[in-house]
């Protein structure tokens, strides 16, 4: 059985195992590169504020995963979210009607714009390479997707669950769920996701589908002056 402690720090198993290569490393300080998401971590009770000052150069706002950082004495206090880490240990019964696509470069334009719509803020140029995404189209159109962000060597993170505000309520994002968590079960892995706690209406999706909440996990702010 996969050992979840892994989960506990899911930013630093991700860049220390299949992320590597995304790696930004300053020591006990680890981001991704900007391109990809703007989320790092840390070792329990290191000093932040070398890391932060060098990050920052690179990226305006970006988000340290785990216990408060220590910051620069020039920057503003960071701004901490709580998330809660939900956990699928079992497939999802739940039908897919749509026909659903995996989505490759020639499909990258319309999932940006997608993006842009409802999830500028976590979703950066190459956020999409870190795993498979899936969509559903109509009329031609992409209005709906789903994907994989980090990972690590037993467990695959479920992120960028969008749906376009003129096709909420089909049954979309269930679906596109369902199909993602198959993909990573098919890989003799486990899904994961975060979500923001006061985001009632997803977690109350995840719940239905079967996701149970497995720990909180703080997300600090940090931005440069």
């Amino acid at each position: 059985m996969a050992k979840e402690d892994v989960l506990d720090n899911p930013v630093w198993f991700s860049l220390t195992d299949t992320h590597h290569q995304q790696c930004i490393d300053y020591g006990n300080v680890k981001f991704y590169h900007p391109d990809f998401t703007p989320f790092g971590a840390l070792v329990e009770n290191q000093d932040t504020t070398e890391a932060i000052e060098k990050h920052s150069k690179l990226i305006k706002n970006f988000f340290l995963v785990g216990n408060k950082p220590k910051m620069p004495t020039n920057f503003k206090p960071p701004i901490k979210y709580v998330g809660l880490q939900m956990i699928l240990r079992h497939k999802i019964n739940y039908p897919i009607t749509e026909h659903i696509v995996e989505l490759n470069e020639s499909h990258y334009k319309e999932l940006m714009n997608l993006v842009d719509i409802a999830y500028p803020d976590f979703f950066k140029p190459k956020t999409n390479t870190l795993g498979r995404y899936f969509g559903i189209f109509k009329n031609q159109k992409l209005v709906a997707i789903t994907g994989e962000r980090m990972q690590m060597q037993h467990f695959t993170e479920i992120s960028g669950v969008i749906t376009h505000p003129n096709h909420v309520g089909n049954g979309y994002a269930k679906q596109l769920i369902t199909h993602t968590s198959n993909k990573i079960f098919e890989k003799n892995k486990i899904p994961f996701l975060h979500v923001d706690e006061t985001n009632l209406g997803p977690i109350n999706l995840y719940k239905k589908l079967g996701f149970e909440t497995r720990r909180k996990l703080e997300f600090w702010k940090i931005s440069r002056e």
